[in-house]
């Protein structure tokens, strides 16, 4: 998988790419999946929502410059497959589910298999986990129609923001918080689930 995958498609963090081999995916999917958890592509893991294609794992993760000694935010668990690759760049991950079912297997099974870095909450990923900011790094994995202002508040200076924003056409960007304000740049075009939930004002 990341051979031919991830390597092949151009990312080059040795980092991630060291993590995502170690990362068992099939546990985050139904047994009935299992087979295919190391194909390149979405899968379903109920509640309407789905565990991203290996690649979009690693893009979002390579883009979010995670280092050492950092702490991230996640909006978003679902399987808890990216809180289990971030558990292994970073110091703390914080993850946010909106759907208690998911966010109560994803905490089990990142328990299980040894994520002991990584706090899972239910709860409105619009409002962010304010009592734990700033974040070096946040990760969304579903598609607002904007970017949540709370998301940005949280970020630190100096901090990374991976985030696919769109309704029917969506763009994967980076927002960067630098001493002057934010910095905004387009990946490119994805697809992801929409983030659901209470969009908040301004802070």
């Amino acid at each position: 998988m990341v051979r031919d995958q991830i390597q092949a498609r151009g990312v080059r963090d040795a980092r991630v790419l060291e993590v995502m081999r170690h990362v068992p995916r099939h546990r985050f999917v139904s047994p009935a999946l299992a087979a295919q958890a190391y194909d390149d592509h979405p899968l379903p893991i109920g509640e309407g929502q789905t565990i991203s294609q290996p690649y979009i794992v690693a893009v979002m993760s390579e883009l979010a410059a995670i280092e050492p000694g950092e702490r991230v935010l996640e909006i978003g668990t679902g399987s808890g497959y990216q809180a289990a690759v971030l558990s292994g760049l970073a110091a703390e991950v914080y993850s946010i589910e909106i759907l208690p079912e998911l966010a109560e297997s994803a905490r089990r099974l990142l328990a299980e298999l040894g994520h002991d870095n990584v706090r899972v909450r239910t709860g409105d990923g619009h409002r962010g986990w304010p009592e734990a900011a700033p974040f070096d790094a946040i990760l969304v994995t579903a598609a607002p129609p904007s970017v949540p202002p709370a998301l940005e508040a949280q970020l630190a200076v100096g901090g990374r923001m991976v985030i696919p924003v769109g309704d029917d056409s969506q763009t994967l960007r980076v927002l960067e918080r630098t001493p002057s304000g934010l910095r905004t740049r387009q990946v490119f075009a994805v697809r992801f689930v929409p983030m659901t939930g209470e969009p908040l004002e301004e802070p």
